[in-house]
């Protein structure tokens, strides 16, 4: 898990930005920035690259490396307090609070502001870069990739679907934006594989995500990894979350993501709920939420 980087915020001098954003400048064309390249990349004299380096390497947030030359890098902390920084400076974000979350590929936090907010700090390629840059396709052109790259692109791609599909998808609402971070409102509920819905709530709900899909897929957007781990239910309803991996719907492979999204959520249901649903033609399903015909998988049964 990565440390919690607010507490050290009121710390930071002016200048300890400076020399973070030339780190991550650097960060651009090589994953060590080498230190005689600094001074240019932050605006500082060698004297007080020197002085912000080690200010901020006891504060964990760089790393330090000698190979051919003396390189620095950022750590997940350290791209994190220049994404709080900026919302700080924009007033989206007053203070940050307890997690909300953590998980592989993202850290959300509870966040104050007009009021409480969440934000997500994309984490995809820290700890398994090789195995991100296989899976993503906004990796796959580049050549030289960070994971300062990849998690900004994730976070620009989850973005971008929440804002064209609220509020008419039951999506959190999207906030503010920068790097590798959303700022979104919060939502109510719980994941969907911690419920035990009672029986005659069993088919409503998967009615309401499947509809939620088939809506997200009449405005452009196939969710391309949706599972019981990213729906929250809640007495007003199911609110869809997690949507770095969605891709448009001219996209070529968008169809074939949208039958899986569909086969993963019917497959948890009747893993969980066997008794309580009909049995359903699959396909049948598939081609109703693809063309926004959808109503419920009563209307499918085999």
């Amino acid at each position: 898990m990565v440390r919690n980087v607010a507490g050290v915020m009121t710390e930071l001098e002016p200048e300890d930005f400076y020399l973070l954003s030339g780190v991550e400048q650097g960060m651009r064309f090589s994953e060590w920035v080498n230190r005689g390249k600094l001074p240019d990349l932050s605006n500082l004299t060698a004297e007080e690259v020197e002085y912000r380096l080690d200010r901020c390497a006891t504060r964990g947030l760089i790393e330090r490396k000698t190979i051919q030359y003396e390189g620095y890098t950022l750590t997940a902390e350290g791209y994190d307090a220049l994404a709080l920084r900026t919302f700080s400076e924009r007033d989206t974000v007053e203070g940050v609070g307890a997690p909300l979350g953590v998980g592989k590929e993202s850290d959300v936090l509870e966040v104050q502001s007009y009021r409480p907010l969440a934000l997500k700090f994309h984490r995809e390629g820290y700890t398994d870069f090789r195995e991100v840059m296989r899976e993503r396709d906004y990796t796959s052109d580049n050549q030289h990739v960070s994971w300062l790259y990849t998690a900004r692109k994730a976070a620009e791609r989850e973005y971008e679907a929440l804002e064209s599909l609220y509020p008419d998808v039951s999506v959190p609402r999207p906030i503010d934006h920068n790097r590798h971070a959303i700022v979104m409102a919060k939502f109510e509920g719980i994941e969907l594989d911690r419920a035990k819905l009672p029986d005659e709530q069993v088919t409503g709900v998967l009615d309401l995500i499947l509809q939620e899909i088939a809506t997200a897929y009449d405005l452009g957007f196939v969710h391309a990894d949706m599972s019981e781990y990213n729906v929250a239910i809640s007495e007003s309803g199911v609110t869809v979350f997690d949507w770095p991996q969605s891709v448009p719907t001219d996209h070529e492979n968008a169809r074939e993501l949208l039958d899986r999204d569909v086969e993963n959520l019917l497959s948890y249901f009747n893993r969980k709920y066997p008794r309580n649903l009909p049995d359903v033609n699959v396909e049948s399903v598939n081609d109703s939420v693809a063309a926004g015909e959808f109503e419920s998988v009563r209307n499918h049964a085999s």
